[in-house]
């Protein structure tokens, strides 16, 4: 099987279902076009085409701030979002947390990384993937 097939491979998993039964509400995290490249040649580098994980980790000084942490493979995570022939899942847990934000990609010559979204209610950690909550 081809790279490119295994990419496009059809999305069969019943969001209305999960929601329905989880009692969730819908993540509306989207991805720009230079994250989701990158996001492709990740997970094709590391031997899972067309899935990767996303992960919000807490500081290690207890500050309250969330990290973005990107894996390679579906690690038991649930499909939040699907865009150039790769599918993001992440932990059930942090659904709510994911809702609306926004993941881009920026590179240049010195290096590059993901940056996601300040949600509502919170500031913007200095190096773009990471947020916290107001207290208030």
């Amino acid at each position: 099987m081809s790279l490119v097939r295994t990419l496009d491979r059809p999305f069969n998993f019943d969001l209305h279902k999960f929601f329905m039964e989880s009692d969730q509400r819908l993540v509306n995290l989207s991805i720009t076009p230079e994250a989701a490249a990158e996001l492709v040649r990740q997970s094709a580098f590391a031997g899972t085409p067309g899935a990767m994980r996303i992960d919000l980790m807490e500081d290690n000084c207890k500050e309250g701030w969330l990290h973005i942490r990107l894996l390679p493979g579906a690690n038991e995570g649930v499909p939040i979002a699907r865009t150039e022939g790769v599918t993001l899942f992440a932990d059930e847990n942090q659904l709510s947390l994911l809702h609306g934000l926004r993941l881009n990609y920026f590179g240049d010559l010195s290096g590059g990384g993901f940056l996601i979204s300040t949600p509502d209610g919170a500031e913007s950690c200095a190096c773009g993937s990471g947020f916290r909550f107001l207290k208030g």
